[in-house]
């Protein structure tokens, strides 16, 4: 029998091991030395929550599903009916074809056609790598049409330490300002410093009780431009998510409302925030021919 999310594509690379499926190229497993990395779904399963998902053209959310660009408006479905938003993209549930598949690396491509609401012809292709340093993921996109389209880069991955639950576990969070949103709806109402809000997690500290579901951007980077966030467990056991310098935003969410309820954190890499196709806040313009790509990773702690 065929799971529901189709073919499985296992990688296997020092002490790590991953799998991929064909359904949305989600990320369905990770781990390390046999200690779950993330909180994924069972190959019987759908993943929920967005789990492990692509998040493509848009990650999050779009007000009303309606947005302008270059003068001209456009309506997408509203697949987050609730709060009358477009949700997290057009690819999370489509089949993506393998491209390459080794022993330690598979690559998967998927052409999304121009639509109502998203009139662009789009080539996406994303490879996941496994090697000593851990779990590296990129993610290209080439405009195959005639006009600049806009876009923006998502991923969903949850994150997991142990069984014992986030409260106790150590975060650092490189990020400066938190985007505030409203509590109907999720959209955007604002900036603000971190350091005016409970979600100051530049230096790490537990968890505890604190409630994360915001995205959060000026982040503190490395001499090579990747910022790093990461979670420790009491024994010293970790996980650590990087992203590269197009992720502007990272949207973290301590998975209220979901079965992974503060079992696992979503650190969920983004080039750009929530309703971007309406603020034009870090929204990458992909001109006629030209590819843009982004990079993000997981590794141990």
């Amino acid at each position: 029998m065929t799971a529901p999310t189709g073919t499985q594509y296992p990688i296997a690379a020092a002490g790590y091991r991953a799998v991929v499926t064909e359904a949305g190229a989600a990320l369905r497993s990770l781990e390390h030395d046999g200690r779950a990395l993330i909180a994924g779904f069972a190959e019987d399963a759908m993943p929920s929550g967005g789990a492990g998902q692509v998040l493509v053209p848009w990650p999050n959310r779009i007000r009303d599903g309606r947005y302008a660009f270059d003068g001209a408006t456009h309506q997408l479905p509203l697949s987050e009916v609730g709060r009358a938003n477009a949700s997290h993209g057009l690819v999370r549930w489509v089949s993506w074809t393998v491209v390459a598949h080794t022993a330690d690396a598979v690559t998967l491509a998927y052409r999304l056609p121009a639509q109502s609401g998203y009139p662009w012809l789009l080539d996406l292709s994303i490879t996941y790598a496994l090697a000593r340093g851990g779990l590296a993921v990129t993610q290209s996109v080439t405009n195959r049409g005639d006009r600049t389209a806009p876009y923006a880069a998502g991923h969903h991955p949850y994150l997991r330490v142990n069984d014992t639950g986030c409260d106790g576990w150590t975060l650092r969070l490189p990020a400066a300002t938190r985007l505030e949103r409203d509590p109907e709806r999720l959209l955007p109402t604002g900036r603000r410093p971190v350091s005016e809000t409970d979600a100051d997690f530049r230096e790490p500290r537990p968890i505890g009780a604190t409630r994360l579901d915001h995205a959060f951007t000026d982040l503190d980077r490395d001499e090579t431009g990747v910022a790093t966030t990461s979670l420790v467990g009491p024994g010293g056991d970790g996980v650590a998510l990087w992203v590269d310098g197009h992720h502007r935003w990272l949207q973290v969410f301590t998975a209220e409302g979901t079965s992974r309820e503060r079992a696992a954190v979503a650190v969920e890499p983004m080039t750009s925030p929530p309703d971007a196709f309406n603020s034009g806040d870090d929204l990458v313009r992909v001109g006629p021919g030209e590819t843009f790509t982004a990079a993000w990773g997981i590794r141990a702690l």
